[in-house]
């Protein structure tokens, strides 16, 4: 796939299939968020790998879903989570870092045919205590993994950000109209 239909055709899944994600998958996806772009090259960022069936619906439960889409069924939850932490000591304005590499995985995971979903919105000190992150590391986001069991479209629209999901279970994703967003040299004018 060129990478230009990647980023064009990877949408942000929140329903999976109920098939493990492959450890040489999670380290693929993990290595491409460790090779993201970094600020001075100072590489803050960390990452834990989650795929035990127990520790995931833990997980699970420490996450906020967009309330559009709503909270995955049982049936539907994901399969693997990967945290995202960073080490401000490293770098105090990490918060670019992350989201590079944040990006760069769900580029990955969609390479692998697999659908993410990019999650800001956890209870970070349960967290914390659940993954065993070490005082000196902060949790950025977690991103969900697993085999998509939906199907997300976007559509250009001059003013709305709303997501719906249609009679037909796809979630519609507005996206601003490239004429709303760009302008050449200057914005005025």
């Amino acid at each position: 796939m060129e990478l230009e239909q990647a980023i064009a055709s990877r949408r942000t899944i929140r329903r999976f299939e109920q098939r493990p994600v492959a450890a040489d998958d999670l380290r693929a996806i993990a290595d491409a968020g460790r090779l993201a772009a970094s600020a001075g090259n100072r590489q803050p960022c960390r990452f834990i790998a989650v795929s035990e069936r127990e520790l995931v619906g833990r997980l699970h439960d420490c996450v906020a879903w967009l309330a559009a889409a709503g909270d995955p069924p049982p049936q539907a939850r994901p399969m693997a989570y990967v945290a995202i932490l960073a080490d401000p000591e490293v770098n105090r304005n990490y918060a670019s870092d992350c989201a590079a590499a944040a990006q760069n995985m769900l580029l990955a995971a969609h390479g692998h045919g697999l659908g993410g979903c990019w999650i800001g919105s956890v209870r970070r000190d349960t967290l914390q205590e659940l993954l065993a992150i070490p005082a000196g590391l902060e949790l950025y986001a977690v991103i969900a993994l697993g085999y998509p069991a939906e199907r997300a479209e976007t559509y250009d629209a001059p003013a709305t950000v709303a997501v719906t999901r249609s009679d037909d279970g796809v979630l519609r994703v507005p996206k601003r109209r490239l004429q709303d967003v760009l302008r050449f040299q200057r914005w005025g004018g």
